[in-house]
């Protein structure tokens, strides 16, 4: 006679503290973690938000760092390119074309720009 209709039944009976509710209850297995299924629904629904919550932090957080990468590799950068680069005010920027720290092109009214060797020449002079 085979074991094919045959079914185990566990006599296992542990008292665990729900991780959702956080009552007393006895479990019928070692890896049960929550009393009832109303728990059960609502720590999936808590989990779902939770990751929910993180993947939309992590997607802002790539969108407000983009800007830094495409920067990074253009080779003429606006005024405005360059204070976001560097952490400084548009008039900072301009300030400093005033005084040739840094140094442009004016292309037209409204118009300048200001080479990627540019700003770096800044940068090592700064560390000499």
């Amino acid at each position: 006679m085979g074991l094919e209709g045959f079914k185990m039944s566990s006599n296992i009976r542990i008292q665990r503290i729900c991780e959702h509710c956080n009552e007393e209850f006895t479990a019928k297995t070692t890896v049960t973690r929550l009393c009832s299924p109303k728990c059960r629904k609502a720590s999936y629904k808590e989990r779902k938000r939770t990751e929910k919550i993180e993947g939309a932090k992590e997607e802002t957080q790539r969108i407000k760092n983009r800007p830094l990468e495409e920067l990074q590799v253009k080779e003429f950068l606006t005024v405005k390119d360059v204070s976001t680069l560097i952490g400084c005010s548009v008039d900072t920027v301009y300030r400093m074309i005033d005084n040739d720290t840094i140094k442009a092109v004016n292309l037209a009214q409204r118009v300048t720009r200001v080479k990627r060797s540019e700003l770096n020449k800044l940068f090592e002079w700064q560390q000499k």
